[in-house]
């Protein structure tokens, strides 16, 4: 893939493109910007960053011990590579741990099944029956008390694989809402579908979603897709089943978790800040290296790229390796509450977060007088292979919410996500999923956006009467 894409690059550096800039985009803010995505094209660093995570740390469960390891890893390479600015800002959360898990299915055999708890899960032995809801809406319809002792299983389908990972949401509800209309219709344990795209027997783990600051009491568990199918054709049969479910997991008080922040200080708007960055935590089954080892790896290794240029670009690069991401945002939440009296200096922000797979489209949502500057950025990162998309979606990742919805503009370098909930919060979600060449691709792509955004003084803020901030 390397030698395709320097081709692609060879190819629109000797065309007649140079000096053909607009907007705010110098032709030698271009020309530096191809520069780096050549350099990142041949670079390793990305892949020895993510190595080096999920290898000396392993898997960083938000909130445990090593999590707090990884925070050290974390400020460690940031001084290591050179960064101006290094911190720890650490946030109070509480910590939730699956422990351990045996779900058997007793009749109309003996038979071990392959699952987890899923995030929020409380514990117990429960031995039962189950109730078979194909949907998540037909547990929904359940009557109160209609489960008393029972075992609720919601089915569902594997989902449907996609580039932008459209079927996530609508699979996600029996993970995050089912739990509290199992509890409220009596039953003992819920056992769902995982949610997730492949057809092997590893069981995607999740969080799910409070009610009014409660959690479940009662086992929550996600079965494979292999399994699920396994217990639709005996319920199809027409046979009763029965399973025996013995989970150890619950909630251990307030402890510290924290984000990485790495900053390249600018030459001259120094206030002015571009932010990206990944999650630093992962769920346990697996090493996170694809969710989301991968993104911090991205983001620190295209910063060091720019760091090491002639001269710092004229607004600081900021890298936040967030804390705590997949138990609900709240490294991001904490964030944003932490640097509330910069966030108007924040004038864009990205995450990377869907994986290790190549970047495909630019999609934004910034002014109407900083859309052209990020439609010149798509030509510049056009010859990775990679699509100007819409200049009015919402996004930028997941940890980046709770920053625009303060009002910071965003842009996505849009992964192809086809086979990404494949590995999902799955034990497969290891090193060996990462391709090098593709890795170095993301790389390319996050430093030419992320040096084009701060070499440049365009205004990506929206205002109320739809202009740019002055």
């Amino acid at each position: 893939m390397k030698a395709i894409v320097a081709l692609g690059m060879t190819m629109f550096l000797t065309a007649e493109t140079i000096g053909q800039e607009r907007q705010d985009i110098s032709p030698e803010a271009a020309a530096t910007a191809r520069t780096l995505m050549e350099t990142a094209l041949e670079s390793d660093l990305a892949y020895d960053i993510v190595e080096s995570l999920t290898t000396e740390i392993g898997p960083r469960l938000a909130g445990s011990e090593a999590e707090e390891r990884a925070r050290a890893w974390g400020a460690a390479l940031g001084q290591e590579l050179g960064f101006d600015r290094v911190e720890v800002e650490g946030f109070t959360m509480p910590f939730w741990d699956r422990d351990s898990l045996s779900i058997t299915m007793t009749a109309p055999y003996e038979m071990e099944l392959h699952g987890t708890a899923l995030g929020g899960s409380g514990s117990g032995s429960v031995q039962s029956e189950i109730v078979y809801f194909r949907t998540v809406d037909d547990l929904v319809a359940a009557e109160d008390g209609s489960l008393e002792g029972r075992i609720a299983f919601i089915d569902g389908d594997i989902m449907v694989r996609s580039q932008v990972g459209a079927g996530y949401g609508p699979a996600n509800q029996r993970r995050r809402i089912g739990w509290q209309h199992a509890e409220r219709a009596g039953a003992s344990a819920l056992v769902v579908r995982s949610v997730g795209s492949d057809s092997h027997r590893f069981p995607h783990t999740g969080m799910m979603s409070d009610l009014d600051g409660s959690w479940a009491d009662i086992p929550v568990i996600a079965v494979s897709n292999p399994d699920a199918d396994h217990l639709r054709r005996l319920h199809n049969n027409g046979e009763a089943i029965s399973l025996t479910v013995n989970s150890v997991a619950g909630w251990h008080g307030e402890v510290t978790s924290g984000n990485v922040v790495l900053d390249i200080v600018g030459r001259e708007n120094p206030e002015e800040i571009v932010l990206i960055g990944g999650h630093l935590d992962s769920w346990d089954l697996g090493t996170g290296a694809v969710d989301d080892g991968a993104g911090v790896a991205i983001t620190v290794a295209a910063a060091k790229l720019i760091a090491d240029l002639p001269q710092r670009p004229r607004r600081t690069i900021r890298v936040v390796m967030f804390g705590a991401e997949e138990v609900g945002l709240l490294g991001a939440r904490a964030y944003a509450e932490q640097h509330a009296d910069e966030v108007a200096n924040h004038v864009l922000a990205t995450e990377s977060d869907f994986g290790a797979r190549t970047i495909w489209r630019l999609s934004s949502n910034v002014s109407e007088a900083g859309t052209p500057v990020i439609d010149e950025v798509g030509r510049v990162i056009a010859p990775l292979g990679i699509i100007r998309g819409g200049s009015n979606e919402p996004g930028g990742g997941p940890d980046i919410i709770p920053l625009a919805m303060l009002g910071v503009p965003t842009v996505r370098l849009e992964q192809n996500g086809e086979d990404y909930f494949d590995l999902h919060h799955t034990p497969d979600d290891t090193l060996d999923k990462i391709d090098p060449d593709e890795l170095a691709q993301n790389v390319a792509a996050y430093a030419a956006l992320v040096y084009l955004a701060a070499e440049t003084d365009a205004d990506f803020r929206e205002t109320p009467d739809g202009t740019a901030s002055q």
